[in-house]
């Protein structure tokens, strides 16, 4: 059996559960078939709509198609635990670790911040990505649970109404005064502001603030090395080799308006989740 493998199959009777019909297809065994499902690795068609399928015993009718999409590599991954920070029913914000991920992918959602909220919460309620972190990065996140809740706090992100700090560590000695960088990611226009925290002159690297003004896909990474001041870790921007830190951006400050209340929120990341100087060769 390969590692990697899809298939798709017509339901024409209902007398064989989804894990029967996808283990004689694939000759993988029943067990794994059902660690696939809870892994999120099985998806159903009804009519327009295809969803995730993780219930081996629920029923089939004749007319809908079950999709599996197998890669064991993917499946076999693993993250940190997730740690919830604040649970207000209808929304909750937690502390995404490195390589966490905020979105899932055909093949698999349960190494995502939505899925761990969905199957750590109580009471249990499904979880929806209101903004995001890349997987390497750290930090807050908050998570809707009703359609309603997620909407309104995803309005405030687009409409720049929630304020949203970082803290990173760089190499080299940042400037004391705030920096006002607007060089363009991906030929689109971002801003953002940053000013030093604190300095190592033995590390030769400095703890740094940064809020940024836009939300572009690794904005603050191309920011900071495009001032001569890349993040520590950053494979991708920074020249970070294998053996360097994990990527040393957290999003530690959020400020916006609780949807529910309609009063300020104001939520700082414990400090023993921050980056900090001293311990980054620990």
């Amino acid at each position: 059996m390969t590692q990697k493998y899809e298939c798709h199959i017509k339901v024409t009777a209902s007398d064989l559960d989804a894990c029967s019909l996808l283990s004689q297809r694939s000759q993988l065994s029943k067990q794994q078939i059902k660690q696939a499902m809870a892994k999120g690795a099985v998806w159903v068609t009804k009519g327009k709509y295809t969803q995730r399928f993780r219930r081996a015993k629920k029923p089939l009718k004749p007319g809908e198609e079950l999709h599996l999409y197998y890669n064991a590599e993917v499946l076999a991954q693993k993250v940190d635990d997730a740690k919830l920070l604040l649970d207000k029913g209808e929304y909750s914000i937690w502390y995404k670790p490195y390589g966490m991920l905020c979105q899932g992918s055909k093949w698999s959602d349960h190494t995502t911040i939505n899925r761990y909220a969905e199957t750590h919460l109580t009471p249990q309620r499904p979880a929806f990505i209101v903004h995001r972190l890349d997987r390497a990065a750290t930090g807050l996140v908050i998570l809707g649970h009703s359609k309603s809740t997620t909407a309104a706090l995803a309005a405030q992100f687009e409409q720049r109404k929630l304020d949203k700090q970082y803290r990173v560590i760089v190499k080299g000695e940042f400037p004391k005064e705030v920096q006002y960088i607007s060089t363009d990611v991906d030929a689109k226009a971002a801003s953002s502001h940053a000013w030093r925290i604190d300095y190592d002159a033995e590390l030769d690297c400095s703890l740094v603030q940064v809020k940024i003004d836009t939300g572009r896909k690794h904005q603050i990474r191309i920011h900071m090395a495009s001032l001569g001041f890349p993040v520590v870790g950053d494979r991708q921007h920074g020249g970070a080799v294998e053996d360097d830190p994990n990527l040393q951006l957290t999003a530690c400050f959020l400020d916006f308006t609780c949807p529910l209340t309609q009063e300020p929120v104001h939520i700082a990341l414990p400090e023993s989740l921050q980056p900090h100087l001293a311990r980054l060769n620990e």
